[in-house]
């Protein structure tokens, strides 16, 4: 029986390939062609029918793109099935899309994805360039993630931190799995900002499916499933299974925002505990009518909070502990550094982490080698530009491997070298203003939240170190650890990091 249902389930995906073949076949016989009329493309590999350079990508596109890089050059050509793409893999060809072809460089593709999760695209990361998404990023800058709003919600921080210790001081002497810990942590400061509760283990969290739900979405919008390379032919992601997957995870998240924003409107709040979501309902309230704010928008702007302010800061923090622990000598600085700092007290304050110069090198060390987001979300060329005296025509998707470029041995010595040291002395920061380090992008389009981030792990970072002294389970080793990743628009470790903490105060 189950050897029928293996060939029968393998009769029909031999069927289903070569229908789709055959359409494509008929569609896109001359695209080869086509691509040779142009002239003066960046260099890249040979293309095939169909597919062009599809078949380059494999399952970690970062890896594929960087090992091309290698043997084209940094600046590439890949023919993407119905999709013309440039693939930059340094710093200085970073600075000239993010900087110097900013502004013709500032639209987004329309993923399927974004545009079926993120209701057509309405939030502040996939939004097409124009008046509102200046409109929506202006919001998020000025009313939720501002300096001033950050440090309002130090508090917040402090509290979850606090419970992220009680959390893993409780296991000791036992084994935890910090990683599922570090992803409650991220999670719950998150909903308690945005939300003004949290929805943390056990209740709300697991009978909404949060980490499943967050884990689809990234995965779904990592912009590498094959319909995205083939838009006019839209039937495919039917054939596949994915707007089915779409569909039932847009649909749950839904439900979910319905439910926060009728709490919110019901509820009647003093202006001191009022939280992200309060102050979107009053932007839509007071908002002009050339832009109104509509309640989709609102949804997807909560959907954005969600995927930016969950796993960037869940990822960096686990990979963070998983190089300190592979790095034992770096573990004891920053650890010496931070008990140095904080003395006999026992709970690190956010004025301590100016002080804490290793520990912030060490975090920019990660963010180097483990860019949360491997490729920066595409961008879409509106008109056409010269790139290192090559022609890139409109409409062609253009994509940073800021994966690559951290690990590029123009800009790093010894570059897939751990070295915290490196960052010692040097000016270079994540914000955006220099290329050699672009985790969270630049430009128009980068990352708003960059101080909401850094907050949260800093702290967190801090405290753990401060507060437990760190081994790996017995008879493990750091060979050991599984570092495989999953990728999606950011990547996590696939297997958690398991781990003994041992409280430093008993």
């Amino acid at each position: 029986m189950a050897l029928f249902q293996w060939l029968q389930e393998s009769f029909r995906q031999f069927f289903l390939f070569a229908f789709i073949l055959i359409v494509l076949l008929m569609k896109f016989l001359l695209i080869d062609k086509s691509r040779k009329t142009r002239s003066n493309l960046p260099p890249g590999p040979p293309t095939i029918p169909i597919i062009g350079n599809l078949h380059q990508l494999g399952t970690m596109p970062h890896l594929s793109l960087q090992s091309l890089a290698h043997k084209y050059g940094p600046i590439i050509y890949l023919q993407l099935g119905q999709i013309p793409t440039v693939v930059l893999s340094s710093a200085r060809l970073a600075k000239e899309v993010l900087k110097t072809h900013d502004l013709a460089l500032a639209n987004r593709p329309q993923l399927f994805a974004a545009k079926h999760l993120l209701y057509n695209c309405t939030d502040v990361t996939f939004a097409p360039y124009g008046a509102y998404w200046r409109h929506i990023r202006k919001i998020c800058i000025h009313e939720l993630l501002s300096d001033k709003r950050v440090h309002s919600y130090s508090s917040v921080r402090e509290e979850e931190v606090a419970r992220l210790v009680r959390r893993v001081a409780g296991t000791y002497p036992g084994t935890i799995n910090l990683s599922k810990m570090l992803g409650l942590y991220a999670n719950d400061v998150l909903c308690h900002v945005a939300f003004g509760r949290d929805f943390s283990e056990g209740g709300d969290y697991h009978r909404h499916g949060f980490k499943e739900m967050l884990d689809e979405v990234q995965e779904l919008l990592g912009g590498f499933s094959v319909g995205d390379f083939f838009p006019s032919l839209e039937f495919i992601h039917t054939l596949t299974g994915m707007k089915s997957r779409m569909q039932d995870t847009f649909r749950r998240f839904d439900q979910l925002f319905d439910q926060i924003l009728n709490e919110h409107i019901t509820s009647e709040k003093v202006e001191e505990h009022k939280d992200l979501v309060d102050f979107l309902i009053e932007v839509q309230k007071n908002d002009s009518d050339e832009l109104p704010l509509t309640t989709d928008n609102i949804k997807a702007i909560i959907m954005d909070m969600f995927g930016a302010g969950t796993d960037t800061n869940f990822i960096t923090l686990d990979w963070v502990m998983t190089e300190l622990l592979m790095n034992p000598k770096v573990m004891e600085k920053a650890q010496r550094e931070v008990r140095s700092t904080v003395k006999e007290r026992r709970v690190v304050a956010e004025s301590d982490l100016h002080q804490l110069q290793y520990m912030r090198a060490l975090i920019k060390e990660v963010l180097r080698l483990h860019p949360p987001t491997p490729i920066l979300v595409p961008r879409e060329s509106m008109e056409e530009i010269i790139l290192e005296g090559y022609k890139i025509p409109a409409k062609t998707r253009v994509l940073v491997n800021a994966w690559a470029v951290g690990r590029n041995p123009e800009s790093w010595e010894d570059p897939n070298t751990f070295k915290p040291e490196r960052f010692l002395g040097s000016n270079i920061d994540y914000r955006g203003q220099d290329f050699e380090l672009i985790p969270f992008g630049a430009g128009r389009r980068g990352c708003p939240g960059i101080t909401f981030a850094t907050a949260v792990i800093e702290l967190a970072l801090a405290q753990l170190l401060y507060s437990f002294d760190w081994e790996l389970p017995p008879g493990t080793c750091a060979e050991d650890l599984d570092l495989t990743e999953v990728f999606g628009i950011s990547m996590y470790k696939k297997e958690s990091l398991c781990v003994v903490a041992k409280p430093h105060f008993l």
